[in-house]
This record gives C-alpha cells, structure tokens and sequence, in this order.
C-alpha cells in the first residue's frame, strides 16, 4: 500500500472524526442496542477512511464497555497498517527511538519484536499507554493526544511515506 501524497495521521484522523460526528446519532443507537454491531460499524468506517488514504485503520477496544462511548472513537487505541509485509525500517530504529524520546517526553524507548528479520519499536508512557511502532504499522495503544498526533505524523513522513522504499 502506498500513502497519498501529502497524508499525515491527523488529516486520517480528523477525517475519521467528521465521519463518526456525521453519523453519531445512528452510531450511539446502534451501540446502545447492540454493542457487537457497533464495534463492526465503527471499524467499517475506519476501513473506509483508511482505504480513502491508502492504509489499513482499525479501532481496538481493550475495555469493551467502551464501544458504546461513541465519542471517544478514534481518541484511544487506533492501529494503521501502511504494508503489512515490511519486516524492517527504511531509517535506523535509534532514530525513531530517540524522536519518541523528544516529541512525546517522559517515555521508555525500546527495541521489540527482534526476530526472524522483523524489527520494532516500542514506546512505553508513563500512564501505562503504549505505541508498537513496525515496519510497516503503527498501533496506539493510549490517549492520542497532540503529542501522539505529531508524533504520528512524524512516522507517516519519516517512516512510512517519505522513506518509503
């Protein structure tokens, strides 16, 4: 999969976020009445917008009470999927560690998921969050705030799209 030219994370979520406050009425019904068909429509709408910019979306929900808070989709555990057969990074794995390091603060960057030729990166918040960093996906498992947002925005350009082999 290639990125379009020009795509950043936040124009993918902010994207997402206009589809889900477009059908938030519809969306809150549907979880209200049956949380399984919300996670399925939601992640149908992730799917959409991540096929408008050429990637793989999906929302996670580890707390599953939290597919019925309809506004909090796509403010917490979103994973992009670019290539899903990229084992290593275009850019050496120091940098994407000490970048972490720089733009999200207080943070534990460490090397993950060193085998069979893959590579990866894990960064470890202090509130518990985490970002599993590979090749060829990003998963966000934590509050995606303005640090998350620009750091992920910093991957897609640096990582994922303008290195990009």
């Amino acid at each position: 999969m290639r990125w379009a030219m020009g795509t950043t994370f936040s124009a993918i979520m902010d994207d997402f976020h206009k589809i889900v406050a477009d059908n938030r009425e519809a969306l809150m019904a549907i979880a209200k009445k049956n949380p399984h068909m919300a996670y399925r429509k939601v992640n149908e709408l992730a799917l959409f917008v991540g096929s408008r910019h050429n990637v793989d979306m999906q929302l996670h929900f580890p707390v599953p009470a939290k597919v019925s808070d309809v506004d909090s989709y796509g403010s917490e555990n979103v994973g992009v999927v670019v290539d899903k057969f990229r084992r290593t990074f275009p850019i050496p794995r120091d940098a994407i560690k000490q970048k972490a390091v720089e733009m999200l603060g207080d943070v534990r960057a460490q090397d993950a998921y060193m085998y069979e030729g893959k590579e990866g990166v894990k960064v470890v918040m202090q509130d518990g969050g985490r970002l599993e960093i590979l090749p060829g996906s990003v998963h966000l498992w934590c509050q995606i705030d303005d640090r998350v947002r620009k750091y992920a925005d910093w991957l897609m350009q640096n990582v994922y799209f303008g290195n990009s082999p």
